[in-house]
Order: C-alpha cells, then structure tokens, then sequence
C-alpha cells in the first residue's frame, strides 16, 4: 500500500500544480488583455492624459461594483503598463491568441466602448498551453519595477528556470545580481545575461563581485571570527546556496585532509552539477595574503590528485574575503590558476554605485 500511496500523492501535487499554473497563466493573459483595450480605447481620446485618468477611474469603479476586488485604480495602471512593456510578446508567441464570441452588452462593455456589436474575449486553450509568459501575475508586478529591459529580461528568465518565490525574486533584485554578474563579463557575456539568463559553462560563470551576505544577520560593525561567519553560513545554508547560484550541492564543512602527518581543514565545501567539479571556500575576514592564496591553491591540488575522479572538471578554489588585493593575486597566481578572489558584504548593496560602477565599466569596454 505504501508506494501505492506515494504513487497517488505524486499525481495528485502534480495535478494541483498543473492547475495553478494555468491559473496563474490565465490571470496574465487576462490582465494583459485588460492592459490592451485600455490602451487602444485610449489612443481614442483627443486628451489622452486627462481621458486615461478619468477612464480608469471610472473603470475601476465599475469592474469592482461587477467583479469585485482586484480591479483598483492602481491595479489597473499596472495591467495598462504591462500591457505597453510586453505587448511584443504575444505577436512572437501566437498570432491568434483570443478568439471573439458575440454577447449580450453590458454596462461595461458600453463603458470599455467594445462598438455595436459586442464581443466577449475567450482566451484560446492553445495558449493557456503556450503561454509566452511563464510567471505569476504579482512576479511581473515586481518585475515592472526595473526599469532596464535587459535586466528584467535576465530576472525574468531566472526566476523562471530557478523557480525563485516573490520572496526570493525581490532579494535578488534588491542584492544587484544582475550588475554584480554583468561586471565579471564581457559584452558578448552582457547580452547573454539579457538573453538567456545565468549559463553556466566555464568556472568565471559562477562567480560575482561581491557576494552580497545580510540574511546572515551578523553586524558590519560588531566583531566576529571566521568560525562565527561559518557557522552563520551553515545555519543559513539555503539562503547561502541562493546566494552562490545555480547547481551547488553542499558537501562539507571543516573538511579534513591529511599528508605528511598534518592536518589541513577546507571551511567549506561544495560540487557544482552543471560544471561537475568540487567547489571549494575558504573565508577570511581581513584583507587577502598571498599566504592565503597559496594554501588555497594547496587545498586544489589536493582533491584534484585524490578526490575528483577521471570524468570530472578541475577544482575551484575560492576566497572570500572583506578586502582583495588584485595585485597580490595577480603575482602570486599563475594566468591559468583555478582559484579566484571575491569579496562580501554583511548589507544589501547600493544599487545606484553598481549601476555606476557597469556604466563604468561599459565605457571602458567602448574604448
């Protein structure tokens, strides 16, 4: 009986998936086409500004007398400018996507002028299916908060394949993910971020620049150890795995080795799936030395001669740390050394310095 039961309550969270997904699909397109016809009835009007204000107050009053909640005066700005900033997407998805049937007019049709003969939107079961749109009604909500089309097309694409809550969707555009990867590439590197999202095929893919750390809760100012910084890490390990980004599995932490009858501890360590390799992070709460490069680079050579097998790709070596020199490492590390220097932070970036710091950076790409 057991895996009997198992079987059914895996169909059973599949169908109630299913359905929630259709209907948050549904809500969408319906919002989307709401957004639509405010549009076009607008474009009617001699004094748009003055017209569109009025219209959608009279709108939401009588949507909310017939339908009730969810049809406030700024629920319905947020459906008209949802409407403006993807109204590409459905002509790339479908041609067709409504069909019209004829209905009795009502009072909201007079008021959304529909025309003399009347029709009633159906949206089509091809695209409830096909739907160009892949998240929640309140995801785009927040998504319409950024103003930079590629870089909502990259939170987009993320919370997506990443399957990100509101919750985390927000963190992440409040941490500058998209800056704090786009400063680690090149142009061709930018425009994939737009396009595809986070890939990950080589070990510069992974990482960002500073790792943004505040769900720890440790204070900026207060005073802790490393130990401190790793048991917050563990205690927190999936916010940190968010943090870190696509593929890590957890491992270990303190991770012993031996040789030569001394013991050597790795604080962390990790494998990523999608480059199929060990990841492994040492934290420093000062500024880097090369002392701390060159045992790092110890820790790398040992699981790449005794831990990965024949089939998987070189160890990464990280270092986390308040403050890197990039002189320092530089000179003490081979041009092809798999280890690499990133710093944290205990607070949420300046999103404004970020965005300076890639408008920056794109000048000097120009150049």
């Amino acid at each position: 009986m057991t895996p009997l039961v198992a079987e059914l309550r895996g169909l059973i969270h599949s169908a109630r998936h299913a359905v929630a997904t259709r209907v948050n699909t549904l809500q969408v397109l319906t919002n989307f086409e709401i957004g639509r016809r405010i549009v076009e009835h607008e474009q009617q009007g001699a004094e748009r500004a003055e017209y569109g204000k009025s219209l959608l107050k009279e709108l939401s009053a009588r949507l909310t007398e017939e339908f009730g909640t969810g049809f406030s005066l700024t629920n319905l700005k947020l459906m008209r400018q949802f409407f403006i900033e993807y109204q590409n997407r459905i002509g790339q998805a479908l041609p067709d996507p409504f069909t019209f049937q004829k209905t009795g007019q009502t009072a909201t049709d007079q008021l959304m002028g529909v025309g003399h003969i009347p029709e009633q939107a159906v949206i089509s079961e091809k695209l409830l299916w096909k739907s160009p749109f892949t998240l929640s009604w309140t995801h785009y909500v927040l998504l319409l908060t950024v103003k930079n089309p590629d870089e909502r097309s990259f939170y987009e694409i993320e919370a997506f394949q990443s399957d990100w809550s509101l919750r985390e969707l927000k963190r992440q555009i409040s941490s500058g993910l998209y800056e704090r990867l786009a400063l680690s590439r090149d142009k061709e590197g930018l425009r994939r971020l737009a396009n595809e999202g986070q890939v990950i095929v080589k070990p510069e893919d992974l990482l960002k620049e500073p790792y943004v750390l505040e769900f720890l809760g440790l204070d900026e100012k207060s005073e802790y150890s490393e130990s401190d910084l790793e048991s917050a890490i563990i205690d927190r390990l999936e916010q940190f795995l968010l943090e870190l980004g696509k593929g890590f599995l957890f491992e270990a932490r303190q991770k012993r080795f031996t040789f030569d009858e001394d013991h050597f501890f790795v604080d962390l360590v990790f494998y990523n799936r999608l480059l199929r390799c060990y990841v492994l992070i040492d934290l420093k709460l000062d500024k880097l030395n090369h002392q701390d490069l060159g045992q790092m680079q110890m820790y790398v050579n040992y699981f790449d001669r005794q831990v990965k097998t024949p089939e998987e790709n070189p160890t990464i070596g990280v270092l986390l740390c308040k403050r890197k020199k990039d002189a320092i490492v530089e000179l003490t590390l081979p041009a092809d050394a798999n280890i690499h220097a990133r710093e944290y932070q205990l607070y949420l970036p300046s999103k404004e310095l970020l965005r300076q710091k890639l408008m920056d950076w794109a000048r000097e790409e120009a150049q």
